[in-house]
């Protein structure tokens, strides 16, 4: 059993990485001219990145209730969803909140 809450863990760490990458990915794809899209798809990785380290992080720097915590986690991979369903990757986002909401349970199961 602990290697199977070791692999969540793992996947929770490639989740979060798919996040960014959503998010970046969304940036790039979504908006014209060279400027916008480094602006918007280095800046929307990077203000989840600054939020999650300040708040959602098991070693934040502030320190938030779990509810607090909670909606903030939940509004970046939200963010990141609807990242991939607006550049049309319907299937991805998809199976991306699937695996989120699954690993979150399991999470919440083993108080992890």
């Amino acid at each position: 059993m602990l290697i199977v809450k070791m692999i969540n863990l793992v996947l929770r760490f490639l989740l979060e990485l798919c996040l960014l990458a959503a998010l970046g990915y969304w940036g790039f794809r979504s908006y014209h001219g060279i400027y916008v899209k480094a602006i918007i798809g280095l800046g929307a990785p990077l203000t989840a990145a600054v939020l999650w380290g300040f708040f959602v992080a098991p070693k934040a720097s502030i320190i938030v209730t779990e509810p607090v915590r909670l909606i903030i986690e939940l509004s970046l991979f939200a963010a990141a969803f609807a990242a991939l369903f607006t550049t049309g990757a319907h299937t991805l986002a998809y199976l991306f909140i699937i695996v989120y909401a699954a690993n979150r349970l399991f999470l919440f199961i083993w108080r992890q």
